[in-house]
């Protein structure tokens, strides 16, 4: 019996036999510089999907941001948008009655978002863990049954926007896959390609944005060999938030370190080394107080370990570069269109929920800008994280306006 990567890869022969003519040398979707809307707003509890109030218009932000909000993100320099879909609402035996209203309602938030002169990529956007019916990427790539159910989503949303103009509509088939962390390649390797057939199978003239594994890291997308999907409608997709210790300060959601950590300029450069070492005493004394005992002394050395590796201008520039110059050394040797990658994500944090202190925008904007640089300089198109909430640059919380300093550098970049 022939094994199933032996089947899977006949099967993808088979589909790009029947698809030739549509693939190009290049990917059909173009974009440049773009910004991720919100994947919830209120994140409604999973019990109450079964009421339509609840779930629709969807995506959710759809019910604060329409035509006019769109068209502004058009007027700043941008001229795309990441549409996050959370797959668990398809997923869900609640949203049965009315699964075909929520694929359309998607398919609206194209149209919409194209009306406004903009493209879209449908982001499929896992979560890391569920629970009950929010499926997460935990359950959907380690349930023989969810993963299967996943495919025959990722068929249907590529058939729904299949019969959009491929040069302005894109699907990413999975946001952040877990698969594939410590050089353990193989099973997302087969994950991929199942979830390539499912969409292909769908649509076939409609680029497909596919990401390495390992939370969509350089590293894994480094390590993909992109000939196995013979397939030229293509953008490759990593993420990036390099540094963390900067980027995600004060999130709780991340583990028990990062959320002791808050008040760190970009780039520690920026200040006096005094002013520094007082900003870091005030972290220290955080972790003392707050942190488990027995792990205070491994959190205060792991905080000078970070710190030492990005407190100075040539440290930080080598670690936030790494990843481009990673990606863009496998680009070259695969003879891949640095137009045809893409920074999916990157982003400093401006509040964490239930959190009181807020990053100083000015310290966002050069990260932002510093990030948005390294990209262009390899010819990479970007998305930015995100529209709103804790790593908002256009709204905060409760759609108020966020400082405008980050989307102010967006709209003075050169066209």
């Amino acid at each position: 019996m022939a094994s199933l990567h032996h089947l899977i890869k006949a099967l993808l022969a088979i589909i790009v036999a029947a698809t030739a003519g549509a693939t190009a040398s290049a990917a059909t979707f173009s974009v440049k510089r773009g910004l991720s809307m919100d994947i919830w707003v209120t994140w409604p509890d999973a019990r109450s999907w079964g009421d339509r109030e609840v779930l629709l218009p969807f995506p959710e932000w759809r019910k604060h941001v329409g035509p006019d909000k769109l068209a502004a993100l058009r007027d700043a320099n941008l001229d795309f948008v990441r549409v996050p879909v959370d797959p668990a609402p398809f997923l869900s035996s609640l949203t049965e009655p009315f699964r075909q209203e929520l694929y359309y309602s998607v398919l609206e938030t194209v149209r919409m978002v194209n009306a406004a002169g903009l493209k879209a990529i449908v982001d499929l956007h896992t979560y890391p863990q569920g629970s009950g019916d929010r499926k997460g990427t935990g359950e959907i790539q380690g349930e023989p049954e969810t993963f299967s159910r996943y495919l025959e989503f990722v068929r249907q949303m590529a058939g729904v926007l299949s019969g959009e103009d491929p040069a302005q509509v894109a699907l990413e088939v999975m946001n952040e896959p877990t698969a594939g962390c410590g050089g353990m390649h193989d099973k997302w390797n087969e994950m991929r390609h199942r979830l390539y057939a499912a969409a292909r199978a769908s649509a076939t003239q409609l680029t497909l944005v596919i990401p390495g594994g390992c939370w969509s890291d350089a590293e894994s997308l480094a390590a993909t060999d992109p000939a196995t999907l013979l397939d030229d409608n293509i953008v490759w997709t990593f993420h990036s938030y390099a540094p963390f210790l900067m980027t995600h300060q004060g999130a709780s959601w991340t583990g028990d370190f990062i959320s002791h950590v808050t008040g760190l300029p970009f780039p520690l450069h920026s200040v006096s080394s005094e002013e520094l070492e007082r900003r870091l005493d005030i972290v220290r004394k955080n972790i003392g107080a707050n942190a488990p005992f027995l792990r205070r002394s491994g959190m205060l050395a792991y905080l000078d370990e970070l710190v030492a590796e990005v407190n100075t201008e040539q440290k930080l520039t080598t670690v936030m570069a790494e990843p481009f110059s990673m990606v863009a050394k496998w680009a070259e040797i695969h003879g891949i269109n640095p137009g045809d990658i893409l920074l999916g994500e990157f982003g400093m944090i401006r509040q964490e929920y239930g959190n009181s202190h807020v990053t100083p925008a000015k310290y966002r904007a050069a990260y932002y800008r510093a990030m948005i640089e390294l990209a262009e300089k390899h010819g990479f198109s970007w998305s930015m994280w995100g529209y709103g909430g804790a790593f908002g640059v256009a709204e905060e919380f409760e759609n108020r306006p966020a400082e405008p300093d980050v989307m102010d550098m967006v709209r003075a970049l050169s066209k």
